[in-house]
């Protein structure tokens, strides 16, 4: 653990669990990487072939309106760690690394006695173990993971050795993700497995027998990697059956922003776009032991309630907790006739992205070690992702957010001195297409959404941190 870390460890994390380790849940938390909400046979793709996504949304809890917190990668990944938006801890866009001073759910679930693994892509920092920003340094007892997204026979990291693995991506992180599984049942311990997958994320290499299925197609490399998403899905689920252990695991599937083509993705744009194309992505939560009964759930939700949602389930609760933008969304699990979500913000400030080349980085580490040598790049290793240099002014607010109160959502546009409003009603309108004019419902919104992008620009200027 890195010593930010544990500093903010000496603050606390109390867990308050009456929860044995024989009724604490497994968790397994799996994310695709650019699939959008259209892009599954079970919300109405004419042509991909889902089979057991299918299944697993017609057995389970299904959230028909769930978001991603950010239209890119690596924001909607700390989202998942943190339940905090992204742009609290300065993860803008693509490439930007996690600060240490965030405490994982990782890290959270192992004060209440969880192992911990991470399978798959990372990118919210380096996968080498001098890193602060590690699967290591974030709360992950094992880990093999790459850098960013990864193809078929990949080179990862299992706790920074570089490894040269065999097979199709996907099923290279389940395959991993089942061993931890069984080890730590094996071993009595309730546990976290983080599977994400780097597709289907382009460029698109679809597995021989997963491009046979679109032979013909148009895309067919693009549907072969989602259909390769699906049987490592597939293996998972059956994998924890085999193990007895189904009943009472709680697998959450989602995908980390919207999809890449436009007639699929569930509304307006795409990927990197604050329209409903750039956020809206498939959400299931499968829980046999507490969703008994198959439902659908129109209650909105993104990926920053994964946190507080699991802290909850096992009894945790980190002391002096930073502003959380997620919210537990247990009620809806539990099927409370009243379940709701309060509203919720989208920021995408206007930052580049920062290239990273798991491919490129993982040769150089897997030449180098097999030297008998190592890398230590501080741009590599990340050493300044905790360092806050810069102060963001709070009266001026750039880039395009927006606060959903389903079904009213308002965009903020702001490009220079250039500010512009626009609200629909998703309800009526959920293409996005015909802007209402509704001034006092516009007013109340604004002055929510304000206060929340004001708020978020404290935290990055590092106020959540003043307990140091």
């Amino acid at each position: 653990m890195s010593l930010i870390r544990s500093a903010l460890f000496a603050i606390g994390i109390c867990c308050h669990a009456v929860l044995t380790h024989a009724q604490a849940p497994n968790i397994v938390l799996i994310m695709a990487d650019d699939q959008g909400w259209g892009d599954t046979a079970y919300n109405g793709h004419p042509v991909l072939k889902t089979p057991n996504l299918d299944d697993m949304a017609s057995s389970a809890l299904r959230l028909d309106h769930f978001y991603a917190a950010a239209p890119v990668c690596s924001p909607t990944r700390a989202s998942v760690m943190t339940g905090r938006h992204p742009n609290r801890m300065g993860v803008f866009m693509w490439g930007d690394a996690i600060r240490p001073q965030e405490v994982t759910v990782a890290e959270a679930l192992k004060t209440a006695g969880y192992t911990t693994g991470h399978f798959g892509k990372w990118h919210l920092g380096s996968v080498r173990t001098q890193s602060p920003v590690s699967p290591g340094n974030s709360g992950f007892d094992v880990w093999l993971s790459a850098e960013n997204f990864y193809d078929n026979d990949p080179i990862l990291s299992r706790q920074g050795v570089a490894v040269q693995m065999q097979g199709e991506s996907s099923m290279v992180a389940a395959d991993a993700a089942i061993k931890f599984m069984s080890s730590a049942k094996d071993a009595g311990k309730p546990f976290l497995a983080v599977v994400w997958f780097g597709s289907p994320h382009a460029p698109f290499r679809a597995a021989p027998e997963d491009l046979a299925l679109y032979a013909g197609q148009k895309d067919a490399d693009w549907l072969g990697e989602i259909s390769g998403i699906d049987h490592a899905v597939g293996k998972l689920r059956a994998s924890l059956r085999e193990m007895g252990i189904a009943d009472n695991t709680l697998v959450w599937y989602c995908s980390d922003n919207g999809g890449l083509k436009p007639e699929s993705t569930g509304g307006r744009g795409k990927k990197s776009s604050i329209y409903e194309g750039g956020l809206r992505v498939p959400g299931i939560i499968e829980w046999p032991a507490k969703i008994a009964k198959p439902r659908v759930s129109q209650v909105a939700a993104n990926t920053s309630d994964i946190f507080p949602t699991l802290l909850e389930i096992v009894g945790v609760k980190v002391d002096h907790q930073p502003p959380l933008d997620g919210v537990s969304l247990l009620p809806v699990i539990d099927n409370k006739p009243d379940a709701s979500r309060p509203a919720m913000g989208f920021w995408q400030y206007p930052a580049p992205g920062k290239g990273v080349s798991s491919e490129k980085l993982m040769k150089e580490l897997l030449a180098a070690q097999q030297k008998g040598e190592d890398a230590d790049d501080p741009a590599t290793l990340r050493l300044d992702a905790g360092n806050i240099t810069k102060k963001y002014p709070t009266d001026t607010l750039p880039g395009h957010s927006a606060w959903l109160d389903y079904p009213w959502k308002l965009h903020r546009i702001q490009k220079g001195s250039n500010l512009t409003w626009e609200l629909y009603n998703l309800a009526d309108d959920p293409g996005e297409t015909k802007p209402i004019d509704d001034e006092p419902r516009r007013a109340s919104m604004q002055v929510a959404l304000e206060n929340w992008l004001k708020s978020v620009v404290d935290s990055l200027n590092g106020a959540d941190y003043a307990a140091e």
